[in-house]
């Protein structure tokens, strides 16, 4: 399979692959991220190895993720993580957020298919108390009047993923865990809204899938949940067809689809809003990549991997990036700087225990003339310096988180600075 070949040159077992290949990532998340264990219900079954699951009940993360965190890749280091599947099968759930203050957080909710079609929080709509109704296709039942929004999704499974700011890991991580806490979901009639299902596959093997196991779980997702209106699917294939075909799109999502260029070494993995539209072939290589993707209207992830010239980022060098005056990101909630080594895209653990950089990190230091200069090294540039710690003589990478960007950077008229090696 080239590379470069584009969709609909390929055969009709590849293109069904390629289509279908978001149904079973997403399911395949469904299995590693859903609780085994109910707070009061207990195990969805007694079996260890067993693939029951509870969905429709939120699971948290309750501090920021650091360099002894190894199960998640490029992790941010700004807020905790509160995640929920939804199956709305057995009739809507209804979503109970508390006041968030001035705090930013985001409910994302991806469609089986990963297209990002709703939002919850302070973008969207606002950091008041709210009681979010989401429901399937048809359901046709009267909405309570303490409803504040009502959601219609595409189909029966839905990935909610939930953001909350924390400042510390002492107090103010302390109130997140209480907020945390106050994310509640229940049935209409005030019921339990937790059911048990049965995934279906073991979530942690990420290999490439064999064809019955494939077929089996993409069967299931589509029952439940039909191709977007307008895709035409053609499906299954023969298994013989189907397992040529696993093979080859797996290998080809390993190299196509480059991110988009910004220019000074600057390039973006995921540009989309809330569909994906008839690219087919970057839905797929996101669902396979960069699984959970929220869209550039909530954040950005700008990265670089490379200095001004061209070079690899290495912990042997020492590197600048600098923002003009008045020329810094423009959010609409806040920014950072996140380093990564690139031998397996996680934390770098220091001295000092930072791990990322931004406009929120206390004694920032601005140059007289406005200036924001930040030192990428692995030695301490001594005091007055912002320095995000690099792995001592490792290649890394720098990803810019831009929570809630503004217009130049949707637009992508935002002139990113190159990092400049000194």
């Amino acid at each position: 399979m080239n590379p470069t070949m584009p969709f609909a040159h390929m055969d009709a077992a590849e293109q069904a692959v390629i289509q279908t290949l978001p149904l079973f990532e997403m399911m395949r998340m469904r299995a590693a991220t859903t609780a085994r264990r109910h707070p009061q219900h207990g195990f969805a079954a007694p079996e260890r190895d067993s693939h029951w699951r509870w969905v429709n009940q939120f699971t948290h993360t309750h501090r920021r993720l650091g360099p002894q965190d190894t199960e998640v890749v490029s992790p941010n280091n700004d807020t905790v993580y509160s995640n929920a599947w939804l199956d709305l099968s057995e009739g809507p759930v209804l979503i109970e957020s508390p006041d968030m203050g001035e705090r930013y957080w985001t409910l994302g909710l991806l469609d089986a298919w990963t297209n990002p079609f709703a939002y919850v929080g302070r973008r969207t709509t606002g950091n008041r108390p709210q009681r979010t109704l989401v429901h399937g296709p048809g359901w046709q039942g009267r909405v309570p009047p303490e409803v504040t929004q009502v959601i219609a999704a595409p189909g029966h499974d839905v990935w909610l993923i939930g953001r909350i700011l924390v400042e510390d890991d002492g107090p103010d991580a302390q109130q997140v865990r209480r907020l945390q806490a106050a994310l509640r979901m229940q049935r209409l009639d005030g019921g339990d809204a937790a059911m048990r299902v049965d995934t279906g596959i073991d979530g942690r093997d990420t290999r490439v899938p064999d064809a019955a196991t494939y077929r089996r779980v993409v069967d299931a997702a589509l029952a439940g949940n039909p191709p977007p209106e307008g895709e035409a699917l053609a499906w299954p294939p023969s298994s013989e067809a189907l397992a040529a075909a696993l093979l080859a799109v797996y290998a080809h999502l390993r190299s196509a689809g480059q991110p988009h260029d910004l220019g000074g070494g600057w390039a973006i993995p995921v540009l989309v809003r809330t569909h994906w539209g008839d690219d087919l072939l970057t839905r797929a290589r996101i669902a396979r990549n960069f699984i959970g993707a929220l869209g550039m209207d909530e954040a950005m992830y700008p990265t670089a991997e490379v200095d001004a010239d061209g070079a690899v980022l290495d912990g042997a060098q020492r590197y600048e990036l600098r923002f003009a005056p008045g020329c810094g990101p423009q959010v609409g909630a806040f920014w950072s700087l996140t380093m990564y080594r690139r031998s397996d895209c996680l934390f770098v653990a220091n001295a000092i225990g930072r791990y990322s950089i931004g406009d929120r990190t206390p004694g920032l230091v601005h140059d007289p003339d406005g200036s924001l200069a930040i030192r990428l090294q692995a030695e301490d540039p001594g005091p007055g310096i912002n320095w995000l710690p690099a792995p001592p003589g490792e290649p890394f990478y720098v990803v810019l988180r831009l929570y809630q960007p503004q217009e130049a950077h949707l637009a992508l008229r935002f002139d990113y600075p190159p990092i400049r090696r000194l």
